[in-house]
């Protein structure tokens, strides 16, 4: 408007420069500034919260798959014999051999026969015993009265299934039976997988002693 006079421009852009930037000249560790820093963590702390329960869940899937079939029955059988085996035979659990299976075992048998391979003096058994609520199927090879192979071949349980690894396995190599139906040598366990390991160690006197039933007819 006529008259006025005009605004003094320099006092105007000093003003404005006494008015800092938000933010500016405060501390590193204001409360401003932390607040704004716990809102850009949130997303990583979000994202590390819904990884959690996924990490959980893919170390329980590992345990479980632990577990499996390692070989097929049929395949050590022929392994057993240099792929050649022979026919199968068969041993009947008579009334006579009920008993020491029912000490061994600690329980009475399921089956009323026994199927099993043998030449040359070795015979190979595939048994099965329940370690904690599931059978574990087993692979034994005898020869000469001593176990000279024994293997897991399937695992059906989410525990215990180190009993596979060669560490427990060999234990095993060249064992053989005592009078009193015992191993003639003590056998190591493993932390967390006890009923896995007294499993096996019942099919193994076993085997020993079905095979000592079988050396007439060969």
């Amino acid at each position: 408007m006529a008259g006025l006079d005009p605004p003094n421009r320099s006092m105007s852009q000093s003003r404005r420069r006494l008015v800092p930037p938000v933010g500016a000249g405060l501390p590193a560790n204001s409360a401003v500034l932390r607040q704004e820093g716990y809102r850009r963590a949130r997303p990583a702390r979000r994202i590390a919260a819904h990884l959690a329960p996924v990490l959980l869940l893919t170390v329980a899937s590992l345990a479980v798959w632990a577990g499996g079939v390692y070989q097929r029955p049929q395949d050590f059988i022929r392994e057993a014999f240099h792929g050649d085996p022979p026919p199968p035979k068969v041993l009947w659990i008579t009334r006579a051999l009920r008993g020491p299976i029912q000490e061994i075992l600690g329980h009475a048998p399921d089956s009323r026969r026994v199927r099993y391979w043998a030449r040359d003096g070795r015979s190979v058994w595939i048994l099965e015993e329940i370690g904690k609520e599931q059978p574990i199927t087993t692979g034994i090879v005898v020869q000469g009265g001593h176990i000279e192979r024994i293997k897991v071949l399937v695992f059906r349980e989410s525990r215990g299934w180190e009993v596979r690894h060669g560490f427990f396995t060999d234990q095993f190599r060249a064992a053989g039976l005592t009078d009193t139906l015992r191993l003639d040598r003590p056998i190591d366990g493993i932390s967390g997988a006890t009923l896995s390991v007294r499993a096996l160690i019942r099919l193994a006197r076993l085997a020993l002693f079905l095979d000592q039933q079988t050396e007439a007819e060969r």
